[in-house]
């Protein structure tokens, strides 16, 4: 079976597909690097705000451990919730807000800052218990409880590495007095946090290239996709004419300052445009001021109407021009004579008289096809 038939997708995805699987919401993710900043964000911002956090612990704390008798006669166990909350609350609050934001920035940085709303929308299809027995025991599941096995075995060995050289103090918990006692055990879990954020590092470090292989394997493309594609991005008529237009544009730009100095435009009508002036104080034959074909030499037409500049379509002529002669260049000596008599017919409109057109008659040695062969050599 050959390539074109085989169905194998074995070409690498084109910028385009990339983009079309981002808008449908397939972007690389990493839940390990999104677990991974958030706690470190987390651990940062505790060893930042323990303080103040701590404080108001430690005075929801004191506040509900002092008993007296007007505490007792007057209980408001209401009032010291709202003690304890208005404590404690605000900095968890900023606490779950950074974790929150680090989260987002870490996905939405692959995704290109791409936000898909689709992939809130419910689907069917999760709920099928078929399609969810085939995620957890296929290929993609089997891969994610092995990521799971993994990170706990690091992680564990992780905490227990921090557990024993911490037990003893822990243990020791309750012989001081509670500031020092709430100081320490915070201390203890920023520690700890820390230290599996960093196996968090080393996990998302490893899983971030695997998502990216198993995106692009993902989006691998066969040969007709690849065919399809171009067809649909470059071989559009849409898209041509688009970009015909903007060569046009540009070559309009450049041509404009030159074509000031041209006084005639000799054409092929759909390949050919050369623009000549003629001098005596400069040079003793005409010159060829711009020559183009395709894109450009549509744009010289485009100015030379703009200009007000005579444009004659001899097609024998203005391919021998612009393949015999540079720009800035005098033309070839045989040729004086073609270009010659189209001047003088220019030089007649000017002065206002109604002169017929010159036939023009190109020396056999100079006649070029598009290509620019010469046509007495393709002759029989």
């Amino acid at each position: 079976m050959s390539e074109e038939t085989s169905g194998e997708k074995n070409f690498a995805p084109t910028e385009k597909r990339k983009q079309d699987a981002a808008k449908k919401g397939d972007v690389l993710r990493s839940k390990e690097l999104a677990t991974a900043a958030a706690i470190l964000v987390g651990a940062c911002w505790l060893l930042a705000a323990g303080p103040w956090l701590l404080e108001g612990l430690e005075n929801s704390v004191r506040a509900s451990l002092q008993w007296d008798r007007t505490a007792i006669e007057n209980f408001a166990p209401g009032a010291l919730m709202r003690f304890a909350l208005i404590a404690t609350l605000p900095p968890v609050l900023l606490l779950g807000l950074a974790i929150f934001v680090s989260s987002l920035i870490s996905q939405l940085g692959f995704g290109n800052g791409r936000w898909v709303l689709k992939n809130l929308q419910p689907k069917a299809s999760r709920l099928n218990p078929l399609k969810g027995l085939k995620r957890m025991f296929g290929p993609n599941g089997l891969i994610e409880m092995g990521k799971g096995l993994l990170k706990i075995a690091l992680l564990g060995a992780l905490a227990a590495a921090w557990a024993v050289n911490n037990v003893d103090a822990l243990m020791g918990l309750g012989r001081g007095n509670l500031s020092s006692q709430l100081q320490f055990g915070w201390r203890s879990l920023v520690t700890l946090l820390f230290v599996l954020s960093a196996g968090l590092l080393v996990i998302a470090l490893i899983d971030v290239p695997v998502q990216w292989l198993r995106r692009m394997g993902r989006l691998k493309m066969t040969h007709q996709q690849m065919r399809d594609e171009h067809k649909d991005s470059d071989g559009s008529p849409e898209r041509k004419a688009a970009i015909r237009d903007r060569q046009r544009k540009m070559a309009m730009g450049a041509l404009r300052p030159v074509m000031a100095d041209a006084q005639f435009v000799i054409s092929n009508p759909t390949h050919f445009s050369v623009a000549l002036a003629y001098d005596v104080n400069k040079a003793h034959a005409p010159i060829v001021v711009a020559k183009g074909r395709g894109d450009k030499a549509l744009a010289m037409r485009e100015l030379a109407a703009e200009l007000s500049l005579p444009v004659l379509e001899y097609p024998a002529l203005a391919r021998s021009v612009y393949f015999t002669t540079r720009e800035k260049q005098v033309i070839r000596e045989e040729l004086y004579m073609a270009v010659a008599a189209v001047l003088a017919f220019v030089l007649s409109l000017k002065r206002g008289e109604k002169p017929d057109r010159p036939r023009i008659d190109v020396p056999a040695p100079l006649r070029f096809d598009a290509e620019g062969r010469l046509e007495v050599a393709n002759g029989p």
